[in-house]
């Protein structure tokens, strides 16, 4: 097999027509639907404490848990600025946003 062939064999088209190398395609879709999986938006419930404050604190994210605690424990105005210790102590995930708010309404 030529050189031309191997590199149309190893390309995706986009379609707008511009190509993207990977080194392989994917025999099945399984390998695809495990990637979505990852960046299917889902929603957390989580509970915080800080120690310095003794108190709890309850929420809800569509992101990432972590980046939401590194806003908590960012400058800001709001009930978590108060504390600089603040710790994930529970968390439950949901399939949407509107689940975890009710739950975060309990």
């Amino acid at each position: 097999m030529g050189r031309l062939a191997q590199l149309v064999q190893s390309t995706w088209f986009t379609p707008k027509g511009s190509g993207v190398r990977i080194p392989h395609r994917p025999q099945n879709y399984s390998y695809l639907l495990r990637w979505l999986f990852l960046f299917v938006p889902m929603s957390t419930f989580y509970i915080l404490y800080s120690e310095s404050l003794d108190k709890y604190y309850i929420g809800y994210t569509d992101g990432s848990i972590e980046i939401r605690l590194g806003k908590h424990l960012s400058k800001h105005k709001g009930f978590t600025s108060k504390a600089k210790d603040w710790k994930i102590v529970y968390t439950e995930e949901y399939e949407n946003k509107l689940e975890a708010y009710k739950r975060e309404r309990l």
